[in-house]
């Protein structure tokens, strides 16, 4: 991460809602830069047939069993799922409207040029905006939570009446 864009208050912020997830959904990137041998993991991965639990995370091929399934396998009981990210993992679950919250925490005023957005569609000239709201989701009211920096973090939420089990943290 770009270092305009690392802010200790939102990095508690971030880590509090990983530490309240009952699984923590990310790429292969994201998991082999970042391991976590605390929390329950699950990897969204071309390089496994299907769902595979590893002594590391579950590994999970989002072509080959549908996202239910594997909550059903991993979480029978439900509960609630953090989603770090990477940009395919974000891609994934919101063209398939599978979102509940979407976090976003924005350093205001920072620019990255050439930097990696957090959905494909931005490349494209999307804004992140236009993701959430094609994804069927609607933005709360924004709060600043490092005000020096400053940094503020909208909450977005679906609006179907149907709303899945995933409640995102994003950083």
């Amino acid at each position: 991460m770009p270092a305009a864009l690392r802010n200790e208050a939102d990095w508690r912020y971030f880590q509090a809602g990983l530490d309240l997830a009952d699984l923590v959904l990310l790429g292969r990137k994201s998991h082999e830069s970042h391991p976590d041998h605390r929390r329950l993991r699950l990897v969204a991965s071309t390089s496994v047939e299907s769902l595979d639990k590893r002594s590391d995370a579950w590994w999970w091929n989002p072509s080959a069993v549908p996202l239910g399934h594997v909550l059903e396998t991993i979480l029978p009981g439900g509960g609630r799922v953090a989603v770090p990210g990477g940009q395919g993992v974000f891609d994934l679950l919101s063209d398939a409207g599978a979102f509940s919250y979407f976090h976003l925490a924005r350093a205001v005023g920072v620019r990255i040029p050439n930097g990696h957005p957090i959905f494909s569609a931005i490349a494209r000239g999307m804004t992140v905006e236009s993701v959430l709201a094609r994804s069927g989701m609607r933005p709360g009211e924004s709060s600043v939570i490092d005000p020096v920096a400053p940094v503020v973090l909208t909450v977005w939420q679906q609006c179907a009446s149907d709303v899945s089990s995933l409640s995102p943290a994003h950083h």
